[in-house]
Protein backbone atom coordinates (compact mmCIF):
# COMPACT_ATOMS: atom_id res chain seq x y z
CA UNK A 1 0.00 0.00 0.00
CA UNK A 2 3.03 2.15 0.73
CA UNK A 3 4.35 1.58 -2.34
CA UNK A 4 1.67 2.05 -4.28
CA UNK A 5 1.04 5.95 -2.29
CA UNK A 6 4.76 6.74 -3.05
CA UNK A 7 3.98 5.80 -7.07
CA UNK A 8 1.33 8.33 -7.07
CA UNK A 9 2.92 10.90 -5.39
CA UNK A 10 5.75 10.16 -7.86
CA UNK A 11 2.94 10.78 -10.93
CA UNK A 12 1.59 13.68 -9.69
CA UNK A 13 4.76 15.54 -9.39
CA UNK A 14 6.08 14.42 -12.60
CA UNK A 15 2.68 15.70 -14.22
CA UNK A 16 3.09 18.97 -12.61
CA UNK A 17 6.59 19.61 -13.65
CA UNK A 18 5.72 18.27 -17.15
CA UNK A 19 2.82 20.63 -17.25
CA UNK A 20 4.79 23.32 -16.65
CA UNK A 21 7.33 22.71 -19.01
CA UNK A 22 4.67 22.38 -21.85
CA UNK A 23 3.25 25.83 -20.51
CA UNK A 24 6.83 27.75 -20.14
CA UNK A 25 7.73 26.13 -24.15
CA UNK A 26 3.97 27.73 -25.29
CA UNK A 27 5.04 30.89 -23.76
CA UNK A 28 8.46 31.03 -25.35
CA UNK A 29 7.02 29.73 -28.37
CA UNK A 30 3.30 30.51 -29.23
CA UNK A 31 1.53 29.09 -31.89
CA UNK A 32 0.49 31.82 -34.29
CA UNK A 33 -2.26 32.52 -35.57
CA UNK A 34 -2.68 32.15 -39.25
CA UNK A 35 -2.09 35.36 -41.41
CA UNK A 36 -2.86 36.57 -44.72
CA UNK A 37 0.50 37.99 -46.56
CA UNK A 38 0.00 40.00 -49.70
CA UNK A 39 1.76 40.32 -53.03
CA UNK A 40 1.83 43.76 -54.71
CA UNK A 41 3.63 44.62 -57.84
CA UNK A 42 3.40 48.58 -56.71
CA UNK A 43 5.02 47.85 -53.11
CA UNK A 44 1.88 48.09 -50.97
CA UNK A 45 1.42 44.72 -49.73
CA UNK A 46 4.40 42.26 -47.75
CA UNK A 47 5.82 40.94 -51.03
CA UNK A 48 6.43 41.92 -54.67
CA UNK A 49 7.22 38.31 -55.43
CA UNK A 50 4.61 35.62 -55.46
CA UNK A 51 7.26 32.78 -54.93
CA UNK A 52 9.13 34.53 -51.72
CA UNK A 53 5.43 35.32 -50.12
CA UNK A 54 5.14 31.64 -50.69
CA UNK A 55 8.09 30.48 -48.62
CA UNK A 56 7.46 32.87 -46.05
CA UNK A 57 3.86 31.39 -45.90
CA UNK A 58 2.76 29.04 -42.30
CA UNK A 59 0.49 26.46 -42.27
CA UNK A 60 -2.64 27.96 -41.90
CA UNK A 61 -1.72 31.17 -44.20
CA UNK A 62 -3.54 32.75 -46.92
CA UNK A 63 -1.27 34.61 -49.63
CA UNK A 64 -3.21 36.96 -51.17
CA UNK A 65 -2.44 38.14 -54.99
CA UNK A 66 -3.55 41.86 -56.32
CA UNK A 67 -4.68 42.89 -59.36
CA UNK A 68 -1.42 42.81 -62.04
CA UNK A 69 0.62 40.80 -64.55
CA UNK A 70 3.24 39.07 -63.21
CA UNK A 71 5.96 38.00 -65.32
CA UNK A 72 6.76 35.54 -62.49
CA UNK A 73 7.09 31.48 -62.49
CA UNK A 74 5.83 29.97 -58.77
CA UNK A 75 6.89 26.52 -57.04
CA UNK A 76 4.78 25.21 -53.64
CA UNK A 77 6.09 22.42 -52.31
CA UNK A 78 7.11 21.11 -48.53
CA UNK A 79 4.13 23.15 -47.64
CA UNK A 80 0.77 21.96 -45.97
CA UNK A 81 -2.62 24.07 -46.08
CA UNK A 82 -2.08 27.26 -47.58
CA UNK A 83 -4.32 29.44 -49.81
CA UNK A 84 -3.18 31.56 -52.90
CA UNK A 85 -5.87 33.57 -53.64
CA UNK A 86 -5.49 35.94 -56.74
CA UNK A 87 -7.69 38.76 -56.96
CA UNK A 88 -10.12 37.23 -59.92
CA UNK A 89 -9.13 35.07 -63.34
CA UNK A 90 -9.10 38.83 -64.86
CA UNK A 91 -7.47 40.83 -62.40
CA UNK A 92 -4.37 38.32 -61.90
CA UNK A 93 -2.13 37.18 -64.08
CA UNK A 94 0.67 34.61 -64.02
CA UNK A 95 2.73 35.39 -67.21
CA UNK A 96 5.75 33.18 -65.93
CA UNK A 97 9.38 34.07 -66.60
CA UNK A 98 10.24 31.85 -69.13
CA UNK A 99 12.98 29.90 -67.25
CA UNK A 100 10.91 26.59 -66.76
CA UNK A 101 9.02 24.62 -68.22
CA UNK A 102 4.95 25.69 -66.83
CA UNK A 103 4.43 28.57 -65.11
CA UNK A 104 3.16 26.86 -61.69
CA UNK A 105 4.07 23.97 -59.84
CA UNK A 106 2.56 22.34 -56.72
CA UNK A 107 4.47 19.51 -55.03
CA UNK A 108 7.82 18.84 -56.34
CA UNK A 109 9.45 15.10 -56.16
CA UNK A 110 10.81 14.06 -53.53
CA UNK A 111 9.08 16.87 -51.80
CA UNK A 112 5.31 17.13 -51.73
CA UNK A 113 2.43 19.72 -51.10
CA UNK A 114 -0.47 19.18 -48.95
CA UNK A 115 -3.84 21.11 -48.29
CA UNK A 116 -2.90 23.26 -51.21
CA UNK A 117 -5.83 26.07 -52.35
CA UNK A 118 -5.28 27.90 -55.20
CA UNK A 119 -8.47 30.31 -56.95
CA UNK A 120 -8.66 33.77 -58.32
CA UNK A 121 -5.92 33.92 -61.24
CA UNK A 122 -5.28 33.48 -64.92
CA UNK A 123 -2.33 30.95 -65.83
CA UNK A 124 -0.73 31.54 -68.79
CA UNK A 125 1.34 28.13 -70.34
CA UNK A 126 5.27 28.21 -71.04
CA UNK A 127 7.11 25.08 -72.64
CA UNK A 128 3.67 23.44 -73.47
CA UNK A 129 2.59 23.42 -69.99
CA UNK A 130 0.66 26.14 -67.84
CA UNK A 131 -0.05 24.35 -64.63
CA UNK A 132 1.70 20.89 -62.73
CA UNK A 133 0.73 19.02 -59.59
CA UNK A 134 3.08 16.10 -58.52
CA UNK A 135 3.46 13.97 -55.59
CA UNK A 136 0.49 16.19 -53.95
CA UNK A 137 -2.56 15.54 -51.86
CA UNK A 138 -5.63 17.33 -50.93
CA UNK A 139 -4.96 19.88 -53.36
CA UNK A 140 -7.73 22.40 -54.88
CA UNK A 141 -7.98 24.37 -57.81
CA UNK A 142 -11.02 26.23 -58.64
CA UNK A 143 -11.99 29.52 -60.39
CA UNK A 144 -9.04 29.67 -62.37
CA UNK A 145 -8.13 30.69 -66.20
CA UNK A 146 -5.61 28.02 -67.46
CA UNK A 147 -3.92 28.85 -71.08
CA UNK A 148 -2.65 25.23 -71.29
CA UNK A 149 -2.01 22.08 -70.00
CA UNK A 150 -3.00 20.76 -66.83
CA UNK A 151 -0.31 17.73 -66.03
CA UNK A 152 -0.86 15.83 -62.67
CA UNK A 153 1.41 12.98 -61.86
CA UNK A 154 1.22 10.85 -58.41
CA UNK A 155 -0.67 12.90 -56.57
CA UNK A 156 -4.28 11.98 -54.37
CA UNK A 157 -7.37 13.74 -53.31
CA UNK A 158 -6.77 16.82 -56.00
CA UNK A 159 -10.22 18.77 -57.17
CA UNK A 160 -10.47 20.45 -60.31
CA UNK A 161 -13.15 22.91 -60.18
CA UNK A 162 -14.96 26.00 -62.10
CA UNK A 163 -12.46 26.50 -64.37
CA UNK A 164 -11.74 27.37 -68.01
CA UNK A 165 -8.87 25.49 -69.19
CA UNK A 166 -8.04 25.53 -73.00
CA UNK A 167 -5.68 26.32 -75.59
CA UNK A 168 -3.06 23.86 -75.06
CA UNK A 169 -1.63 22.35 -78.21
CA UNK A 170 -1.60 18.47 -76.68
CA UNK A 171 -3.81 17.82 -73.81
CA UNK A 172 -6.56 20.24 -71.84
CA UNK A 173 -6.02 17.91 -68.52
CA UNK A 174 -3.36 14.90 -68.52
CA UNK A 175 -3.53 12.99 -65.36
CA UNK A 176 -1.43 9.54 -64.55
CA UNK A 177 -1.04 7.56 -61.80
CA UNK A 178 -3.67 9.78 -59.96
CA UNK A 179 -6.77 10.35 -57.58
CA UNK A 180 -8.60 13.37 -59.03
CA UNK A 181 -11.97 15.05 -59.28
CA UNK A 182 -12.77 17.11 -62.38
CA UNK A 183 -15.86 19.38 -61.94
CA UNK A 184 -17.54 21.79 -63.34
CA UNK A 185 -15.26 22.96 -65.51
CA UNK A 186 -15.31 24.20 -69.70
CA UNK A 187 -12.32 22.29 -71.30
CA UNK A 188 -12.07 23.92 -74.86
CA UNK A 189 -9.91 24.03 -78.04
CA UNK A 190 -6.94 21.81 -77.39
CA UNK A 191 -5.71 18.45 -79.05
CA UNK A 192 -7.51 16.28 -76.62
CA UNK A 193 -9.73 17.77 -73.95
CA UNK A 194 -8.78 15.09 -70.73
CA UNK A 195 -6.40 12.06 -71.35
CA UNK A 196 -6.46 9.61 -68.35
CA UNK A 197 -3.68 6.97 -68.22
CA UNK A 198 -1.41 4.60 -65.69
CA UNK A 199 -3.71 3.85 -62.69
CA UNK A 200 -5.45 6.78 -62.01
CA UNK A 201 -9.01 7.12 -60.47
CA UNK A 202 -10.69 10.06 -62.10
CA UNK A 203 -14.24 11.56 -61.80
CA UNK A 204 -15.51 13.91 -64.59
CA UNK A 205 -18.97 15.23 -63.33
CA UNK A 206 -20.97 18.49 -64.71
CA UNK A 207 -18.06 19.17 -67.35
CA UNK A 208 -18.36 20.93 -71.02
CA UNK A 209 -15.60 19.55 -72.86
CA UNK A 210 -16.08 21.39 -76.74
CA UNK A 211 -13.86 22.66 -79.67
CA UNK A 212 -10.87 19.96 -79.17
CA UNK A 213 -9.55 19.09 -82.39
CA UNK A 214 -9.99 14.99 -81.37
CA UNK A 215 -11.52 13.38 -78.48
CA UNK A 216 -13.14 15.18 -75.56
CA UNK A 217 -11.79 12.25 -73.18
CA UNK A 218 -9.39 9.55 -73.67
CA UNK A 219 -8.91 6.65 -71.45
CA UNK A 220 -6.26 4.23 -71.30
CA UNK A 221 -4.16 1.51 -69.73
CA UNK A 222 -5.84 0.20 -66.28
CA UNK A 223 -7.55 3.97 -65.51
CA UNK A 224 -10.75 3.78 -63.72
CA UNK A 225 -12.54 6.68 -64.67
CA UNK A 226 -16.63 7.69 -63.81
CA UNK A 227 -18.25 10.14 -66.69
CA UNK A 228 -21.57 11.50 -65.19
CA UNK A 229 -23.62 14.92 -66.46
CA UNK A 230 -20.68 16.03 -69.26
CA UNK A 231 -21.65 17.27 -72.08
CA UNK A 232 -19.05 16.64 -74.89
CA UNK A 233 -20.12 18.25 -77.87
CA UNK A 234 -18.04 20.00 -81.17
CA UNK A 235 -14.83 17.34 -81.14
CA UNK A 236 -13.67 15.08 -82.92
CA UNK A 237 -14.74 12.36 -81.41
CA UNK A 238 -16.80 11.84 -77.90
CA UNK A 239 -14.90 9.74 -75.67
CA UNK A 240 -12.49 6.71 -76.05
CA UNK A 241 -11.84 3.87 -73.88
CA UNK A 242 -8.85 2.06 -74.76
CA UNK A 243 -6.42 -0.40 -73.01
CA UNK A 244 -8.23 -1.58 -69.83
CA UNK A 245 -9.37 0.91 -68.70
CA UNK A 246 -12.61 0.57 -66.86
CA UNK A 247 -15.21 2.98 -67.19
CA UNK A 248 -19.00 4.25 -66.31
CA UNK A 249 -20.71 6.56 -68.73
CA UNK A 250 -24.23 7.83 -66.91
CA UNK A 251 -26.48 10.94 -67.86
CA UNK A 252 -23.55 12.68 -70.46
CA UNK A 253 -24.63 14.41 -74.06
CA UNK A 254 -22.32 12.96 -76.47
CA UNK A 255 -23.19 15.62 -79.47
CA UNK A 256 -21.75 17.00 -82.41
CA UNK A 257 -18.71 15.01 -82.60
CA UNK A 258 -18.19 12.50 -85.50
CA UNK A 259 -17.97 10.12 -83.31
CA UNK A 260 -19.98 9.57 -79.73
CA UNK A 261 -18.18 6.30 -77.98
CA UNK A 262 -15.10 4.86 -78.86
CA UNK A 263 -14.65 1.39 -77.10
CA UNK A 264 -11.83 -1.27 -77.46
CA UNK A 265 -12.84 -4.78 -76.42
CA UNK A 266 -10.49 -5.24 -73.81
CA UNK A 267 -11.90 -2.34 -71.91
CA UNK A 268 -14.65 -2.74 -69.71
CA UNK A 269 -17.55 -0.07 -70.15
CA UNK A 270 -20.93 0.44 -68.82
CA UNK A 271 -22.80 2.71 -70.20
CA UNK A 272 -26.46 4.25 -69.13
CA UNK A 273 -28.46 7.05 -69.80
CA UNK A 274 -26.42 8.67 -72.54
CA UNK A 275 -27.65 10.80 -75.11
CA UNK A 276 -25.56 10.75 -78.52
CA UNK A 277 -26.26 12.37 -81.41
CA UNK A 278 -22.70 12.02 -83.94
CA UNK A 279 -22.18 12.52 -87.71
CA UNK A 280 -20.18 9.07 -88.35
CA UNK A 281 -21.27 6.99 -85.73
CA UNK A 282 -22.95 6.76 -81.60
CA UNK A 283 -20.57 3.19 -80.99
CA UNK A 284 -17.52 2.38 -82.66
CA UNK A 285 -15.34 -0.27 -81.83
CA UNK A 286 -11.57 0.62 -81.69
CA UNK A 287 -9.36 -1.14 -84.12
CA UNK A 288 -7.60 -0.40 -87.64
CA UNK A 289 -9.81 0.97 -88.60
CA UNK A 290 -12.91 1.28 -86.36
CA UNK A 291 -15.82 0.03 -86.76
CA UNK A 292 -19.28 0.66 -85.98
CA UNK A 293 -20.64 -1.16 -83.39
CA UNK A 294 -24.03 -0.34 -82.49
CA UNK A 295 -24.40 -3.15 -80.32
CA UNK A 296 -22.62 -1.68 -77.62
CA UNK A 297 -25.72 0.58 -77.38
CA UNK A 298 -27.28 0.54 -73.88
CA UNK A 299 -30.91 -0.04 -73.80
CA UNK A 300 -31.04 3.34 -71.74
CA UNK A 301 -28.97 5.29 -74.28
CA UNK A 302 -30.65 7.46 -76.82
CA UNK A 303 -30.29 8.83 -80.19
CA UNK A 304 -31.22 12.14 -79.94
CA UNK A 305 -30.94 15.43 -80.75
CA UNK A 306 -30.41 16.97 -77.76
CA UNK A 307 -31.86 20.36 -78.58
CA UNK A 308 -29.26 23.24 -77.16
CA UNK A 309 -30.58 26.65 -77.11
CA UNK A 310 -27.30 27.77 -79.72
CA UNK A 311 -24.48 25.19 -80.27
CA UNK A 312 -23.59 27.11 -82.90
CA UNK A 313 -22.39 30.30 -80.42
CA UNK A 314 -21.50 27.18 -77.60
CA UNK A 315 -24.95 27.70 -75.34
CA UNK A 316 -24.97 24.08 -75.02
CA UNK A 317 -28.39 24.85 -72.15
CA UNK A 318 -31.09 22.62 -73.42
CA UNK A 319 -34.45 23.84 -74.46
CA UNK A 320 -37.85 23.67 -72.50
CA UNK A 321 -38.79 21.22 -75.17
CA UNK A 322 -35.92 18.69 -74.92
CA UNK A 323 -36.33 15.15 -74.29
CA UNK A 324 -33.68 14.81 -72.24
CA UNK A 325 -35.26 15.59 -68.76
CA UNK A 326 -36.33 13.10 -66.51
CA UNK A 327 -34.15 10.14 -67.69
CA UNK A 328 -33.54 7.32 -64.84
CA UNK A 329 -32.20 9.08 -61.69
CA UNK A 330 -31.20 11.77 -63.82
CA UNK A 331 -33.50 15.25 -63.64
CA UNK A 332 -31.69 16.27 -66.92
CA UNK A 333 -28.66 15.03 -68.79
CA UNK A 334 -25.77 17.23 -69.81
CA UNK A 335 -23.73 19.69 -67.77
CA UNK A 336 -26.13 22.58 -67.68
CA UNK A 337 -29.27 22.65 -66.46
CA UNK A 338 -32.39 23.58 -68.82
CA UNK A 339 -33.88 26.97 -69.77
CA UNK A 340 -37.15 27.31 -68.26
CA UNK A 341 -40.16 27.05 -70.06
CA UNK A 342 -42.00 30.78 -70.73
CA UNK A 343 -43.98 31.63 -67.29
CA UNK A 344 -47.62 30.89 -68.88
CA UNK A 345 -46.35 27.18 -69.35
CA UNK A 346 -45.22 26.63 -65.64
CA UNK A 347 -46.68 24.61 -63.34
Amino acid sequence: MKFFMRLVFLTVILFGITSAGFAIALAENPISAPKTITVALDGSGDFTSIQEAVDSAGKGDTVLIKAGTYAQDLTIHSKEKIKIVGAGVDKTILLGRGTMVGVLHVGKWPYGATDIDISGLTINEHGGHALGIFNGTRIRLHQLHVKGMVFGQQVHDVRIEDCVIGGSETTGVHVTDSQVQLIGNVIHDNDHGVNVTGKSSVRLERNIITRNLFEAVVISDQAKVVLINNTLVKNGGGAAFLGSSTIEASGNIVSLNKVGFLIAASSQTKTSYNALFNSDGNYMRAGSPNVPAPELQAESDMTTDPRFVDAEHDDFRLKPDTTLLNHGTFRYLGALPPLLPPAHNRQ
